[in-house]
């Protein structure tokens, strides 16, 4: 019994590291995303002529991004409301030989 409750803890601490090395490397790839993309925005700027002196020029707040948000969000929604009403019709069928394959089974009795 005591060796299976080694293994769970050392499957436990192994299960913990792995996550926290995971968060750890989901934080700097989305921490060095923005610096690569402000990289890549000055760059086509100055390959375009433009001078840019100061990054606060190229960063949108967070006031013009709700507002670019809500305005493709209400874009959106231009769908006419649907009816949920569903409506099952029956349909009586032929004979076919594939509707009864029952028929065709063996049964063995004991």
């Amino acid at each position: 019994m005591p060796d299976i409750v080694s293994q769970g803890i050392i499957i436990a601490i192994t299960g913990y590291v792995i996550v926290f090395l995971a968060l750890l490397l989901l934080y700097f790839v989305f921490t060095s995303l923005s610096k690569v993309l402000l990289y890549k925005t000055k760059r086509k700027l100055s390959k375009s002529g433009k001078v840019i002196t100061d990054d606060k020029e190229l960063l949108i707040t967070g006031e013009v991004t709700a507002a670019i948000a809500m305005a493709i969000y209400l874009s959106r929604d231009l769908h006419d409301e649907e009816s949920d009403v569903l409506t099952i019709k029956r349909i009586s069928r032929a004979y076919s030989p594939w509707n009864s394959k029952i028929y065709g089974m063996r049964f063995f009795r004991k």
